[in-house]
């Protein structure tokens, strides 16, 4: 039925438990899984030069933990004998380049923990499953913890 999951992560409990559903989903399916991390590459949005080694620092640490995330998910996967692709993926809105790289390597579900916010913190910070849930055009499974 899915023959591409992709299982966007942050390296959360609430990710990992998104990576243990996907790996249920890809062995009941014979999946392909796509795992990848969204860094936002634009948070200095200021100009002049005191930013430039903020940003670099910033960069530097932002891929350095999608790495790991990533890294600790295609063993997952790898250890159940799924085949997985990583990538770290650039995107100024995480949920933008989530559904961009659905759509680019062919997922037909997304699998998606949610760290289930609510009130001002869910105004404040938002919701990335929720905007996944309004934009996406595959199906899409939200894993909350």
């Amino acid at each position: 039925m899915f023959k591409h999951i992709l299982v966007p992560v942050d390296g959360s409990p609430t990710s990992d438990l998104a990576i243990d559903k996907a790996v249920a989903m890809a062995k009941a399916f014979g999946s392909v899984v796509t795992v990848i991390c969204v860094i936002d590459p634009y948070p200095f949005t200021s100009v002049g030069t005191d930013y430039v080694y903020g940003e670099t620092q910033y960069l530097s640490a932002a891929t350095a933990e999608a790495n790991e995330a990533i890294k600790g998910a295609r063993e997952t996967f790898e250890a159940a004998g799924i085949t997985v692709k990583a990538q770290v993926v650039e995107g100024h809105a995480v949920y933008k380049g989530i559904l961009t790289t659905a759509e680019s390597v062919g997922a037909d579900l997304i699998v998606i923990g949610s760290h289930g916010r609510r009130g001002i913190e869910k105004w404040v910070l938002g919701s990335v499953a929720q905007r996944i849930l309004s934009h996406a055009h595959v199906p899409v499974l939200v894993v909350r913890r």
